[in-house]
Order: C-alpha cells, then structure tokens, then sequence
C-alpha cells in the first residue's frame, strides 16, 4: 500500500502547473463515445479516476489510443455492450455518465449503480428523473440501472436540486433525443459548461450552459472533434491554500482565474495577496492568517471540494472559524486525523468550529476520501515533524503528480511503499 511521507516546515514557493479538469474530462471521455468517429481530447489529467474510465469504454468495446499522457484518442464505432462492468463503477462514481452517452446513442444502457468516495449520501434520482422525462424506462435490475427507450423526445425538465451529475447526463440523453429538452435549475459549475462546449464542437445544439436554464436541440448525429479540457479550479485551489497554510510564495500557472472567485475571496479574507494574471494567479502568505467563516455551496459558491483545504489553513490561523458543510453529510471525517496533529476541531452537525493553534505537530494519519487526502497533505507541509499519510490511492483518485509537483516547491515529500522507505527517508531529512 503506497503511503506519502513528509517532513513539514518548508514553505511552498515557486511555480506550479495545473492540469486538465477531472470532473470535466470524466464526462467528457463519457461524451466521447457517443459518435462513430474519433475525438481527440487534449489537457486530459492522467490520475486514477480518469484511467479507470478509459479501461470502462475499452471493455465495452470502444478504441482507445493513448497519444501522450495528457491527449487520447477515443472511437466508439467498435462499441460492442451496452452493459458496463461493476468492477469499474465500484472504483469512480462517475461513470454513471456512461448512462446518458450510451442511452443517448443506442437508446439503452446498463450501469451499476455507482460507488467513489464516501462523503456522504448522493442520489442518483434527479438523472433517473431526467432520462424518464424524455422517454426512457429506468428500472433498477440486480444492483444496475437498466434504461432503455424506442426513441428519446425532448421534454421541459426542473431538476429538484441542483445536481451537477444529473444536469451533465441529461444534457448527453438530451442531445441525441427528437424535438427540444429545457433543464431548470440546472448546475452552472464550469465543468458543465466544458461538457455543454464539448458536445456543441461535436455537432449537439446546446445553449445556456453557465446558467440555471439551459436549452437543448437534439440533433440526430455527432461528428468528430478535437477538444481542450479546461484547467482543474480545485486542483489549483488546493496549491493555493497549500502556499496559504505554510506561509509560502506561489505562481498557479494554467488556470482561469473567473474560476477561482470564491476561493481567491476566502484567501483574501483570512491574510494572503493574491494577484491575477490572465491564466495565473500568485499567492503569497507572509504574514499571520486570521479567522474566517464560509459555508459550501453550488458554483458560484465556494465549492464543498475545496471544504477540507480551507479547513486545515484555518486550524493554523488566529481566532475561531466556522466552517459549514451544506453538500455533503460525511465530508467531516478528516477532522479526527486533523485532532491528531493537534488541530482543535469540534464538529457539530454539518458545521465545524475551528479554533486555531499556533502550529502543527507530524503524525500518522489516513486518508479518508480524495480532498481529505489533499487536506492532510497540507496539514503535513505546514506541520513541525513527519507525517505519514496512509490510503493515498484516494489522492492519487483526482491530482497528478501531486508530490512531484510539490517537491518542485520545495516540500519534503516522498511517496513510499514499505515501512523501510519512511525509515529512509527519516534518515535523509534528520
């Protein structure tokens, strides 16, 4: 089992380059199959979740050809089932986007119903609604959702919550389906409009993406294309409250600063400068960092992914902080390992009040989920001592190169696999 081990106390400066968009490229390498020709998708990030998708549309048939680490080449002309394997669902929820690219082209599908990380309960009814309003049959059969349509009508849609799964498959269902769909209450995050941008350069007619009303022509085939994935808003963010909380100096290169809004505010709340460029943002931490609230809320809002980052920056600022979780029920559970490094954290319902110590202490701890796991790793860059972080296999589910990257940094941080690299790397840095 690969485990990260740091020794903290290094502040982060430098640069650092920001990947492609996993939220966005998941449904994107959805989206891909729902043509016979081929469709090049380029800034790709090359972490777990993303390979664990592309072995997905493989298995079920469709040609996948890796041309660089970030570009790849998808044709779903060979596609063959329409019944995706439990092995892959079990590993990345959203391969539930799989649904609506496949119902959309083949008019039926197959999925498990979907596993990922545990943070808390997230329904899939608003999809299941959506593929119903346009004419599906959705059943649940033997733990997988079967839907299946003679032919799919565009319908007046109005998602109960704001869901953005639910908004992306329905917008895939949607493009291939006869006559016009409307989604309301639909999610604006930019990833949902990189998807919207995605299928519109493959010949769908969708509009509104961005905003809570979007508008769908469904076409009657999509063609090839070549597409961009947009810079990843919560990998950023995270390097962002990485220079934050260890009091550093760092350029984010390759983002879309628009993007940034609600964690560069919370940024400048508690202390930082944080300067923006046209596809970069500085973060400099040079003097004490101080208390703020923030509640977590569908995009423009500060997003619940970016939660534990804040989290952890806030244990180490002056004052108390309240930090209220309105997304998800369980998102709290890193806040037991925070303890250990001495953060002084009291979770009551879906709110944390967080009152800040002068400064952390290295311990072993675990990660929970995929941003608890970047919290720790954050708590451990700014702790006194070593850390050991266990069950990065959660991390590795959403940042590329991540302690590659922070080494460049200038953070102490290795990756390892048995109790004799810590041991060496304890040597190394004493």
């Amino acid at each position: 089992m690969e485990q990260y081990v740091i020794k903290g106390g290094n502040p982060l400066v430098g640069e650092v380059e920001i990947a492609g968009a996993k939220n966005a490229a998941l449904a994107i390498l959805a989206a891909s199959i729902m043509t016979d020709e081929t469709i090049l998708i380029e800034n790709m990030p090359n972490v777990r979740d993303t390979n664990v998708l592309l072995e997905a549309i493989q298995e079920i048939g469709a040609t996948v050809e890796r041309v660089s680490k970030s570009c790849v080449k998808v044709n779903g002309s060979t596609i063959q089932a329409l019944s995706v394997d439990y092995e892959f669902i079990k590993k990345i929820r959203a391969s539930y986007y799989l649904l609506g690219a496949l119902l959309g082209k083949y008019k039926h599908a197959e999925v498990p119903l979907p596993g990922g990380c545990n943070i808390g309960s997230r329904p899939i009814d608003q999809h299941l609604k959506g593929f119903r309003a346009l004419g599906a049959s959705v059943e649940i059969r033997h733990g997988a959702i079967v839907t299946q349509a003679d032919e799919l009508k565009g319908s007046h849609i109005f998602l109960d919550v704001v869901s953005v799964g639910a908004t992306i498959n329905i917008m895939m269902a949607a493009s291939l389906a006869n006559g016009r769909t409307i989604i309301e209450n639909a999610a604006r995050e930019p990833h949902v409009v990189d998807v919207a941008n995605f299928l519109n350069s493959m010949g769908a007619n969708i509009k509104g993406a961005g905003t809570d009303v979007i508008r769908i022509k469904g076409v009657e085939k999509l063609h090839k294309t070549e597409y961009s994935i947009i810079p990843d808003q919560i990998e950023a963010g995270t390097f962002m409250f990485a220079a934050a909380a260890t009091r550093g100096d760092v350029l984010v290169r390759n983002v879309i600063p628009k993007h940034l809004e609600a964690t560069t505010a919370k940024l400048e709340e508690i202390g930082c400068e944080v300067e923006e460029f046209d596809d970069a943002v500085r973060v400099m931490a040079n003097r004490s960092l101080r208390r703020t609230h923030v509640k977590t809320l569908p995009y423009p809002g500060y997003p619940t992914d970016m939660q534990p980052q804040i989290a952890v920056t806030l244990a180490m600022a002056q004052g108390t902080s309240i930090v209220t979780e309105s997304i998800f029920e369980n998102r709290f559970k890193y806040v037991d390992e925070l303890s250990r490094m001495g953060a002084n954290i009291k979770v009551q319902g879906n709110t944390a009040i967080i009152d800040g110590v002068s400064s952390l202490a290295g311990a072993r701890v675990c990660a929970s989920d995929l941003r608890a796991g970047a919290a720790l790793v954050i708590a451990g860059l700014a702790a006194e001592g070593i850390t050991i972080i266990d069950d990065i296999v959660y991390i590795q589910r959403g940042y590329e190169d991540f302690e590659v990257k922070l080494r460049s940094l200038g953070a102490e941080i290795e990756k390892v696999s048995s109790e004799k690299e810590i041991q060496k790397f304890r040597l190394r840095v004493s």
